[in-house]
This record gives C-alpha cells, structure tokens and sequence, in this order.
C-alpha cells in the first residue's frame, strides 16, 4: 500500500508539470548596432531586420532606439540579417570620403543563433561601398549524362551587374580559392602566418582588357570553360553556347568555341591546365580589381610545407566580392572548412548532394526589383543571400 501511495504521488506530480514551455512562442527582440561611421548621425529606426529558419522568413522594422520586435515567436536557431543602402551624398556627408559613386550599404548577419526570447540579441552592422558587379552564380557539381556517366564540362561561373549603371567588366580579375583536403591554410594558419591580409587562391583569370566589355543593369557575365550547348549531352546541364568568356583548354581534352573571347591566366597553381579548376562540389570564388601586378603576387606552399604545389596569396583589400562554396560531407557542412574571412562572406553555401553530379546549382536569392531589374541579396552572408536549385538557367534568377 505504501508503494502504491509513492507512485500515486509521483504520478500526480508528473501532470501537474508543463511540458509546453519548450515550444511556447516569445516576443524576441533584436539590437540594432550602427557601424562606427554612422553613429552620429542617429539613424536607428525604421530598418528592416529579418529572421530565417527552414526556408521561412519573418521581419520586422526598428524603433527609435534600433530595436526590431517579434512576438509570437518560436524558440529556435535562426539566421539573422539587415541590409540597407544609404546615398553617395550621404556616404560623403558621414565619412568624408567620395568613393562610392553608387552609394554604400549597411549590413550585418548572424548564423545559427539561438532566439528564445530572454534578452536582446546584438546585431552589429558594418558599412561597406556597393558592390556593381557581384558574384551571382556557381556551378561546379557536374551531373550524369544521358548515359548516365560523370559529366563536368558544363560548369560555370555567372556574375550580375547589380547597379543602376553600365559598368565596365574589362580587366576584372576572378579568384578560385584552394581546394585542398584537408585545405592548405586555414583560417587560423592565415590569420597566425599573416594577420588576416590575404586569402588563398588556386588560380587567377582576368576578363581581356583590351577593350570595354560593358554590362547593363541587371546584366550578367558567364563565364565557362566549354561554351557549347551542354543540355544535348545532359537532363541537367545548359546551353552555353552565349557565354561570354571561356577558359580555353589547350590539351584539347574539352571542346571550345572559337567565337568565344578567351579569359586570361594570369595565375595557375597546375602546370598544363589551362581551363578554370572548378572542383566537384564545392568551390569558394572571389573577383576583384587591382592596379599591382597580379602575375607578381607572392606565393606559398601548403602550411607547414615547403616543397609541393604553392598557391598564391591574394591580399583581402583587393576583395570586391566573394562567396565561401563549402563541402557538403555525409555528416553535414563544416564551417571549419571556411577559407574566407567573415568580412568578406560571413557565412556558406553548399549543396545539398554529398558526391556531386548533382546538376545542383548555387545561386543567390532575388531581393527586390529597381530601373527595371532585379536586385540580388547581398548581406555579405552567403547562408542567407544563396539558395540551391537544379532548374535555373543561365541568365535567370
């Protein structure tokens, strides 16, 4: 009897506890922290802050004090962002500076972070020059032929003019960052051999500067290393044949097409290729514009060695634009595996398949539209700005 009483108490006990609070929604509130150049001028309100998680987005605006409130949300682990553009008048008018001619933007993001409604969450922002030409597409997972066999000359790069302007592309350098596995330096090597002033690169292209190659707003540059009609050999693969640039192959091992101006090496890590090293699944890709030597950079060999390939080591302040393409490994992405430093990507992107062949492309996500054209998202966060897609085609967003 005794015992039955014990259980009948600790039974009464275990319904009288409250088993929603794990899901029970909060009103959430996010900080807004101007960057140092525009704290004076008090400009907290009315910017918009979003938060994601499964592919859903909700947002909300800040009050006077830089404060943007959720309620009726549930606890979990969002990623969090803000972006907004300020004049060329007004970056001139806070930072003494006339350099950007098509204005600047405010952005900050935060990965995975855990929102339970206890206390304000801290978003920084940092304050950077907009961007005209930017990073719009990788495609490096390769697909399955129509006999079902490996197939990987269809991959490219695309870049988007996001500016209300013509711009100018002729003499843009593109990077593709060191693929090693395990990676040649990481960031901690980078950051302890050269105070975080240069990133890796496996090779360096240039777009020919012998004359303007002028892009329209919401125009874009496709650039390949086979600029033929892919979708005859593949379910999953494009016509190229209008690409603008191709990284001819001069083993003969790919087909060209000799109406398509050539791209120039200016770097390559591998004697005797010629073509764009676009690796099988993953690939981080930077462009940029210097006046230097770029053939003159100085290189390295992989950390801790001193014999074996070298890289080359780009300095981060020629940086335009860059997008940190990750692995995706059976046991998810590693953010460890990052090669870019948070100011120029301050999260990932990665496909979903974990041996490519995939046809998975990574693209970056439509923001809004203004003169007449698409503006794409730019928050200097890959996880939030690119989302994956196996049927869009050149061009398209």
């Amino acid at each position: 009897m005794k015992y039955l009483l014990s259980l009948f108490a600790v039974l009464a006990l275990a319904s009288c506890v409250d088993y929603s609070d794990a899901s029970q929604a909060v009103t959430a509130k996010i900080q807004l922290q101007l960057p140092a150049e525009l704290k004076a001028d008090n400009t907290l309100s009315g910017h918009r802050v979003s938060l994601q998680l499964n592919g859903v987005t909700y947002t909300a605006l800040t009050d006077e004090a830089g404060i943007a409130t959720f309620p009726g949300l549930i606890p979990d682990v969002y990623t969090v962002s803000t972006s907004w553009d300020i004049s060329s008048a007004d970056y001139a008018r806070l930072t003494g500076s006339a350099e950007a001619n098509s204005g600047a933007t405010v952005s900050g993001s935060l990965n995975a972070q855990l929102i339970s409604g206890s206390e304000p969450l801290l978003l920084g922002t940092s304050l950077s020059v907009k961007r005209d030409i930017i990073i719009g597409k990788v495609y490096v997972s390769g697909s399955k032929d129509n006999n079902r066999r490996n197939y990987q000359a269809g991959k490219y790069v695309e870049l988007y003019n996001q500016s209300a302007d013509t711009v100018d592309v002729a003499g843009l350098y593109i990077g593709l960052l060191e693929t090693d596995n395990p990676q040649a330096y990481t960031l901690d090597n980078l950051h302890a051999d050269y105070a975080d002033s240069v990133v890796l690169v496996k090779q360096v292209f240039r777009i020919p500067a012998d004359r303007p190659y002028r892009v329209a707003p919401g125009g874009t540059v496709v650039l390949t290393n086979s600029a033929i009609d892919h979708s005859v050999n593949g379910p999953l693969e494009h016509n190229l044949l209008l690409a603008d640039f191709e990284a001819k192959d001069n083993s003969g091992r790919m087909q060209n097409n000799p109406s398509t101006p050539a791209l120039e090496t200016v770097f390559n890590t591998f004697s005797g290729n010629s073509t764009m090293n676009l690796n099988l699944g993953f690939q981080g890709v930077v462009i940029f514009r210097t006046s230097e030597d770029v053939s003159q950079l100085k290189l390295t060999y992989k950390y801790g060695k001193t014999k074996g390939l070298q890289f080359a080591l780009l300095p981060k302040r020629y940086i335009i634009d860059g997008v940190d393409y990750l692995r995706h490994k059976p046991t998810g992405t590693d953010a460890g595996e990052k090669r870019l430093y948070p100011s120029i990507d301050a999260g990932f992107i990665s496909i979903n398949a974990t041996s490519g062949w995939s046809g998975e492309i990574v693209c970056r996500r439509t923001s809004s539209t203004a003169d007449g054209h698409r503006i794409l998202m730019d928050t200097n966060n890959s996880s939030n700005d690119f989302r994956v897609s196996t049927t869009i085609a050149p061009r398209e967003y």
